[in-house]
């Protein structure tokens, strides 16, 4: 069975805790902490013991996809170091350049594939040659992303073929013009279903950016797109 959350990020953009807290009324069992800028990543990580995470089935941790103040090795180095070691860490592609710093963290990695903006990580093709350099890296697929790069879901289909035994969680949400997570509408959850079964059981977190006023209607709407999974689930249970 498929365990669904939010990304803290979405609900709360920068305040993780105001996150967590909105989605603990719903029992969801799994949940991504988001630090997308690195000034936010050492408050998070020096705040994991205060949280109350305990009836989560499912933490992932998103690092800063927006660098401006550390290095792309102090980031690795701080997650490393605090986070916990049973928590994959989501990373977008374009902030990998040393491929040196992120080889420690193994199987933990989660690389995304990205949306129309970014010049790479986009498809199948132009995200192998981190695979390559990665090879134990596992795979966060981005369903509201790769549609919006091919509305007809064929990029979708070729990442789950390339990757489909490296999934370890999907992000899903509608993603616009502006590139902009935003609610589900009907026409990206017919496309979500149609390619669900092809997934295996895995957690599927929400980055729909949303008023707490929605929170209920878009959980029902991503608990629509689901299909009886194919494969075993592939995650790192929390302790």
């Amino acid at each position: 069975m498929d365990v669904i959350g939010f990304s803290t990020g979405a609900l709360a953009y920068g305040d993780f805790r105001r996150g967590l807290a909105l989605q603990s009324s719903y029992s969801l069992k799994a949940i991504e902490l988001s630090a997308l800028r690195d000034v936010e990543l050492t408050p998070l990580l020096a705040s994991i013991g205060a949280l109350d995470l305990a009836n989560l089935e499912y933490i992932s941790l998103h690092a800063p996809s927006r660098i401006s103040v550390l290095s792309e090795r102090d980031i690795a180095a701080i997650l490393l170091q605090n986070a916990p070691s049973n928590w994959p860490i989501v990373l977008h592609p374009d902030v990998i350049s040393d491929f040196h710093a992120w080889r420690p963290f193994r199987d933990r990695l989660c690389i995304e594939n990205m949306d129309q903006r970014k010049p790479i990580g986009r498809t199948a093709s132009e995200l192998k040659p981190f695979f390559i350099q990665l090879p134990e890296a596992m795979f966060c697929l981005d369903l509201g992303h790769a549609r919006q790069v091919d509305p007809t879901m064929s990029v979708c289909y070729d990442l789950i073929e390339t990757f489909g035994d490296r999934i370890r969680q999907v992000h899903v949400s509608e993603v616009n013009h502006m590139s902009r997570h935003v609610a589900l509408n009907a026409a990206t959850i017919a496309s979500i279903r149609r390619i669900s079964r092809h997934l295996p059981s895995c957690p599927w977190i929400i980055e729909s950016v949303i008023p707490p006023s929605e929170i209920a209607n878009e959980i029902r709407r991503v608990k629509s797109c689901l299909h009886a999974p194919l494969c075993s689930p592939m995650m790192s249970l929390v302790d």
